[in-house]
């Protein structure tokens, strides 16, 4: 499978790879900041380019992706040769072994808790629609100043998604359709 590069990239590693033994110390002159790092973490994520702290270098894969030799050890000299650490290897099987377990575990992400402003429009709607009686459209709008398009923006965005409040509503013959806040498990276990 061949390694599509866009013309920066491959580009940045031609130039690497033929002019200064793998390292990468040129970029096309209107690439610059930003960018510059954009196509080196590009490069980096695909594991096209390597790194011995302070210079990048032109991987194997990135060889590969050339469709140029390998270069030998002897041909580039400032690509370091790793040695085994022992202690650096405890360390990534450890984490290896903690992604493993938390793949077979994963965690229930907790529902952000929202902090509500105690005189803002949302709590006294939310305090509108706990009523008993509840809160029609039209007295939220008297209440808010809001379009009754906006308040029932409100009920599906603010309260359904973000709040995860479950607004219900009941229309009696002849009348208004008017809405509540349902109850939720920890109010009616307390």
């Amino acid at each position: 499978m061949t390694i599509q590069l866009n013309p920066t990239q491959h580009a940045v590693l031609t130039h690497a790879a033929q002019a200064t033994n793998g390292k990468i110390t040129w970029f096309p002159d209107n690439v610059k900041g930003g960018a510059r790092q954009k196509v080196l973490t590009g490069l980096f994520n695909r594991a096209l380019i390597t790194s011995n702290g302070a210079d990048r270098f032109v991987a194997a894969e990135g060889y590969d992706a050339l469709e140029l030799t390998r270069p030998t050890a002897a041909f580039a000299p400032e690509v370091a040769t790793l040695e085994e650490d022992p202690e650096l290897e405890a360390t990534v099987a450890n984490v290896e072994a903690q992604w493993a377990q938390a793949a077979k575990h994963p965690l229930v992400a907790a529902p952000k808790a929202h902090r509500q402003r105690e005189h803002s429009k949302q709590a006294t709607i939310i305090g509108m629609l706990r009523r008993p009686e509840g809160a029609t459209v039209a007295q939220i709008c008297a209440c808010t100043g809001w379009q009754a398009h906006t308040v029932r923006g409100t009920f599906a965005g603010a309260f359904k998604k973000k709040l995860g409040l479950t607004i219900t509503s009941a229309k009696p013959d002849g009348g208004e359709r008017c809405y509540h806040v349902a109850a939720s498990a920890d109010e009616i276990l307390a």
